[in-house]
């Protein structure tokens, strides 16, 4: 398969290069044609740096043109992008960087970090994003531009990886998911057929290209469409979104529920005006409640698409279709998918019992990289089992009722308690801890901190001293939403931590 062609090429070859494909905050908007003339420049510049086919690029970047043009230039020279968040701590870009054995790198994140990155990676040959802007804002043509050393562009069997993307398992040791062209075109006949997303449409995502849903969302779905994308650089919240929302006027919107949930608040001050141009919303990433759902729908007059994925599958799997919503429900297997709900021993279990998603067809990985243990727990019984527990009607609708192991789903980042609590244990005077998940007043899933202090510290002190390692060492994606300290944490009559008894404290506050 030749990703180049599948994304851009089919464009150009309707003689539509000079249309817009990004709207990009730093550079402005890039057409089709511009786009593929810095993708064949950068594997040009590739192949001119000795970067073999088959390598694994680790791109620690933000969302922009220059990422994207990064990533069809590395699929154009037949390298695997790795795509990182920046947002991440040091310590966990190093260890990916280690276990996908990268043998490349792009680094595009704010100064202090950029700068701390290309101490961490000196012996890697690397690009940098303001080189790759360049090509768009100031038109260089040198560097990273060397479109007359570039070959044709790569072919991509059905068995190799073309993708890796890393994701948390029930521990919290990243695992680095291998993904096919197949794959990446079973995301555009599945999910993309389901939403039908259209060459005159603008598409605004506000999740990051560096996870999963939101690389569906601005790179391959968009692109495949022909549509006009407005890309997010830095931090996003509710105003940022609505500024986005009026300026832009998007008529394909991808957010998750608690951002969704942020933009109501905003709109009972802000008025909902931003969403005028908006005719489908989708939400992912985490469970979105019936009663969010339907006051998404009812504020935003938009019909909300409900979906649900797994990186193991890359984006959507399950979904309500556009012309079908069921408020509360996850929906059906988007097309060319088959989903089944198992018990322990992974026999199909009747409708109206709950047991584990599984999933099958062409868009479930590989596997795991250097991951055979996990490989043939989670990559079993001709697809792909997940962590949700789900429940399917005799409609056929399936309804998500929780995970089925104790990683945190926050902003449809998955996030392992025991990542937080091992920041929070660092924390001077502070002797114990625990971390759980509770529900806001949405029925969105937050972190809890639960901390005992050493006997005689001030509990005002101790919140103050947490609050300021969570704020150092966590990613803001894996941040918890409370900080409660206590004088002891409740155990069971064997003395093992009574999880279940904080989970309630929790849901009371």
């Amino acid at each position: 398969m030749d990703l180049i062609e599948r994304l851009l090429g089919t464009h150009l070859a309707a003689g539509e290069g000079e249309r817009v494909c990004y709207v990009d905050p730093d550079v402005g908007e890039v057409t089709y044609t511009a786009l593929h003339d810095a993708a064949r420049g950068y594997a040009g510049a590739l192949r001119e740096l000795g970067v073999a086919p088959g390598t694994r690029a680790l791109v620690v970047a933000d969302d922009s043109v220059a990422t994207v043009a990064v990533i069809l230039g590395l699929w154009w020279s037949g390298c695997v992008p790795v795509p990182v968040s920046p947002v991440l701590s040091d310590a966990e870009i190093r260890f990916m960087a280690a276990d996908c054995e990268a043998g490349f790198a792009h680094l595009d994140a704010p100064t202090a970090k950029q700068q701390a990155l290309e101490k961490e990676f000196p012996s890697l040959t690397r690009t940098t994003g303001d080189e790759v802007r360049a090509v768009f804002t100031a038109g260089d043509r040198t560097g990273v531009h060397r479109p007359e050393a570039a070959l044709a562009p790569a072919q991509w069997p059905t068995d190799r990886a073309a993708l890796v993307q890393y994701t948390s398992g029930s521990t919290g040791s990243p695992k680095g998911v291998l993904h096919s062209a197949t794959g990446i075109e079973a995301v555009l006949s599945g999910i993309g057929s389901l939403l039908n997303i259209r060459r005159d449409d603008t598409v605004l995502s506000t999740a990051k290209l560096s996870f999963g849903y939101g690389f569906g969302n601005s790179v391959l779905l968009p692109l495949a469409a022909g549509a006009r994308t407005v890309l997010l650089r830095g931090s996003v919240d509710a105003h940022v979104v609505a500024s986005a929302l009026r300026r832009h006027r998007p008529t394909v919107f991808f957010s998750v529920p608690r951002m969704y949930a942020a933009l109501l608040a905003l709109a009972a001050s802000h008025g909902t005006q931003g969403f005028a141009s908006v005719r489908l919303a989708v939400t992912a990433g985490e469970h979105c409640p019936e009663h969010l759902h339907e006051r998404i729908t009812s504020t935003f007059g938009v019909p909300l698409v409900n979906g649900l994925g797994a990186t193991e599958a890359l984006h959507i799997v399950v979904a309500t279709p556009p012309d079908a919503i069921v408020p509360g429900a996850t929906g059906r297997a988007v097309p060319g998918t088959e989903v089944t709900v198992r018990d322990d021993n992974g026999v199909t279990v009747p409708d109206g019992t709950e047991g584990r998603l599984h999933i099958a067809g062409f868009s479930v990985a590989l596997g795991y990289l250097n991951r055979p243990e996990a490989t043939r727990r989670t990559f079993a019984e001709g697809g792909a089992f997940t962590s949700d527990i789900v429940r399917r009607t005799e409609q056929g609708d399936i309804w998500h009722l929780c995970r089925a192991d104790d990683v945190l789903n926050l902003g449809g980042y998955k996030v392992a308690p025991a990542e937080i609590e091992a920041v929070v244990r660092e924390t001077e005077q502070v002797a114990e801890c625990a971390v759980v998940a509770a529900t806001d007043e949405n029925g969105l899933e937050q972190a809890v901190v639960y901390a005992v202090p050493v006997a005689g510290a001030d509990h005002a002190v101790v919140r103050k001293a947490v609050l300021t390692s969570i704020r150092r060492q966590l990613a803001l994606f894996k941040r918890p939403s409370r900080i409660e300290v206590i004088d002891a944490l409740p155990v069971t009559s064997t003395g093992k931590l009574a999880r279940h008894q904080l989970r309630a404290s929790a849901g009371r506050r």
